[in-house]
């Protein structure tokens, strides 16, 4: 199938495509089949009606549709071999000539990848946090144990810090109770305000079981979350917890270990284990920002505004689901930024920089020949089953009925090919010290999916 080429911009090409009638004739065969099958028309059997017959009944335009769309994605990846094209993203397509019997002609535009010369990857040199003792964090592991298992009894004193707490609450404005800032039988530990009420813990710290309390505080929900509104608390029952003590027949009680020394090791080295692996991962971070630096090249801009607009889309959903205006979500969360406007500059960023390193990390991944293996692909369903609360036959599932393989082979293929740059960079925490990064492993085998019976059918129908 001949077919030229146009360059529009560095990252934009056009490509034009003739079909030859030949290269035709089997998808306009198995139009007249497929439409034969669909149709009932009187005198002839179904799926054996003649094409003349379809061309009376249903013109020959309907069949030459359906015999250039099939034809068409064929004749595309054709000329992008030819050309040895990189194509981000979907052509825009557009059938530009149809002279029946002899050939169409269809036009292609379509971004491709930008051609640049990479960074030298050990040049690339970033610092980190050094990685602290472990005493802090294991403190904090052993108390949430033993507040786990700790028992309560009922006091009749005032409440106090670490005091166990039934209440009700409910919101007031103006006088009026607001009927979606109620709540009844709320369990509230005293010291422990996550996510609780402003001024909650002063108001109810000194009372006893049966005394009503009021105070003013934001609401955190509802209609009317962020206003104030006057809170009136009732005490029900002030508990005292009783914890255990961190001895042997503790340790034997909550851990597979007979000692609280051998627990205490075993915590240990999860709490250094866990810091270490949020070392590597901020590493990683910070190695991509590096090498996204030192790499110059133009973004497509329709590829570069469609990334950016399928991001906004994405948070703006996420925050109806949550119920949220984007001005609430700001006021509540660790974000740096104060303002709307500020928040959707600073996703945009983070955004080109995400599309500036998937396609450094593609380019990186085919000049090294970096591979995917079954063992890749297997160990990325399990992750996804278990954050999902899924079975890996689901995720299998999931993957082959929404065509997910590659889109999933793909984000393997990045994060070994990022592990390579990593390994290749030079990380040092604060004191100095280098950071040693997971070395990549190579790809063994080809990579074969097996869905269930019913998935397989159900994607052949599709």
């Amino acid at each position: 199938m001949p077919s030229t080429i146009e360059q529009l911009s560095s990252t934009r090409v056009k490509l034009t495509v003739e079909i030859p009638f030949a290269d035709l004739k089997p998808h306009l065969d198995k139009a007249y089949k497929d439409i034969a099958g669909q149709v009932n028309i009187p005198g002839f059997r179904k799926g054996k009606v003649p094409a003349a017959v379809i061309d009376q009944r249903f013109g020959r335009g309907v069949v030459l549709q359906e015999a250039i769309n099939a034809a068409l994605p064929v004749a595309y990846s054709a000329a992008v071999q030819e050309h040895e094209l990189l194509p981000l993203g979907q052509p825009e397509i557009d059938v530009t000539k149809l002279e029946d019997g002899d050939l169409v002609e269809f036009t292609a535009e379509v971004d491709v990848r930008p051609d640049f010369t990479m960074p030298v990857f050990e040049d690339i040199a970033v610092e980190v946090d050094a990685v602290e003792a472990a005493d802090d964090e294991l403190e904090e592991r052993l108390e949430m144990l033993r507040k786990r298992f700790a028992t309560t009894k009922e006091v009749g004193r005032k409440a106090k810090k670490g005091d166990l707490l039934t209440i009700d609450l409910v919101a007031s404005q103006d006088g009026k109770e607001l009927d979606d800032a109620t709540a009844e039988g709320i369990t509230y530990e005293i010291g422990d305000d996550k996510n609780m009420l402003e001024g909650l813990k002063k108001a109810v710290t000194g009372t006893k079981a049966g005394e009503t309390v009021t105070f003013t505080s934001k609401l955190l929900g509802g209609a009317h979350r962020g206003e104030e509104a006057e809170i009136t608390v009732t005490v029900h029952k002030v508990e005292e917890q009783q914890l255990p003590d961190v001895d042997d027949e503790f340790a034997q009680m909550v851990s597979e270990f007979d000692t609280v020394d051998e627990m205490k090791d075993d915590l240990r080295k999860a709490v250094e284990a866990q810091a270490k692996q949020a070392q590597i991962a901020d590493a990683r971070d910070k190695v991509v920002e590096a090498v996204v630096e030192a790499t110059e090249f133009e973004l497509p801009e329709k590829l570069l505004a469609d990334d950016l607009a399928a991001r906004r889309q994405q948070v703006e959903q996420q925050l109806a689901r949550a119920g949220l205006t984007l001005q609430q979500y700001l006021e509540d969360s660790e974000e740096e930024v104060d303002t709307e406007e500020e928040f959707w500059a600073e996703l945009d960023k983070r955004g080109e920089q995400a599309l500036r390193a998937q396609i450094i990390l593609d380019k990186y991944a085919e000049e090294q020949a970096v591979e995917v293996s079954q063992q890749d692909l297997t160990e990325l369903i399990f992750q996804k089953a278990q954050m999902n609360g899924t079975s890996p036959q689901d995720e299998i599932n999931h993957m082959m009925e929404h065509n997910h393989m590659g889109e999933w082979m793909a984000e393997i293929r990045r994060g070994k090919a990022l592990a390579q740059i990593c390994a290749l960079a030079v990380v040092k925490d604060a004191d100095g010290n280098t950071v040693e990064m997971p070395q990549p492993v190579s790809a063994e085998e080809p990579v074969v999916v097996e869905a269930d019976e019913d998935t397989t059918d159900e994607a052949e129908q599709a």
